[in-house]
């Protein structure tokens, strides 16, 4: 879905589960809405949002606020509430800001591991549990006429887990499951060329940068190691972890796939 002040965003419609085709314009997915201009802002409002769910840290929220039409509700639901350290998914506009903070780091080859420990937070903090399992209650027992879009700062972690988790629920392929997830390279590393120039022209190579801003298979690999470390499988995860019955997953799925 091009819109220009909008990274990273895609819809879930067309993807096959045991139940059906996924709908389009049930669930949405993206980046920051923090730069969303009017004309997009009245482009999603026309293809049926009402209902934003923000998955940043109330920093994040502070420094960079979204621009939301009227007609749209926003929620915030902090997924690294209770992290310990400064976490990777949440610092990305600072990289962005400022990448010199970052260059011993990336220099030093631990951005990937950076992501992985990121990862693996969003997969066992309380407030990560927390969040996701209010996100997915509310996709249960909400509307079902309301498209929801949900997203973070660059829309590839929090929200690309939370985008696994939902099509896991829904029974997708691990194939479409992986390909939904790496798309965002596609995506979203294009759009951040103007940070790739400075960084070129102060010296430093750009790909340096590609472990923090765009997404790998061994990320995803971290979460789920995380995730059979505590609770066994991706089953029990959801069930265990975020708490959801077969009633809440019944609901999601008929949400997804309802004509």
């Amino acid at each position: 879905m091009p819109l220009g002040t909008v990274a990273n965003l895609r819809d879930f419609g067309g993807i096959s589960t045991p139940t059906g085709t996924i709908a389009p314009g049930r669930v949405l997915r993206s980046a920051s809405l923090a730069k969303l201009d009017a004309t997009d802002g009245a482009a999603l409002v026309s293809r049926g949002v009402t209902a934003v769910v923000d998955f940043r840290t109330a920093g994040e929220i502070s420094a960079a606020p979204d621009q939301l039409p009227p007609d749209i509700t926003s929620s915030a639901l902090d997924v690294l509430a209770d992290s310990a350290h400064a976490a990777a998914a949440a610092n990305l506009a600072e990289l962005m800001a400022d990448p010199s903070q970052f260059l011993t780091l990336l220099q030093g080859g631990d951005a990937a591991e950076l992501l992985r420990d990121s990862y693996r937070d969003i997969v066992a903090l309380p407030s990560a549990l927390e969040a996701y399992r209010e996100f997915f209650r509310g996709l249960a027992h909400g509307a079902h006429d309301e498209t929801v879009l949900f997203h973070c700062t660059t829309g590839k972690d929090r929200t690309g887990w939370a985008a696994v988790t939902l099509l896991t629920i829904a029974g997708a392929s691990e194939a479409d499951i992986l390909a939904d997830y790496l798309q965002t390279n596609r995506d979203l590393l294009p759009t951040f060329s103007p940070l790739f120039a400075r960084v070129a022209a102060a010296g430093v190579d750009p790909d340096l940068l590609i472990p923090l801003l765009g997404v790998d298979e061994s990320y995803l690999a971290a979460a789920r190691t995380e995730v059979r470390t505590r609770f066994g499988n991706m089953s029990s995860y959801i069930s265990e972890g975020l708490g959801l019955g077969e009633p809440d997953l019944a609901a999601i799925r008929d949400r997804l796939t309802r004509d």
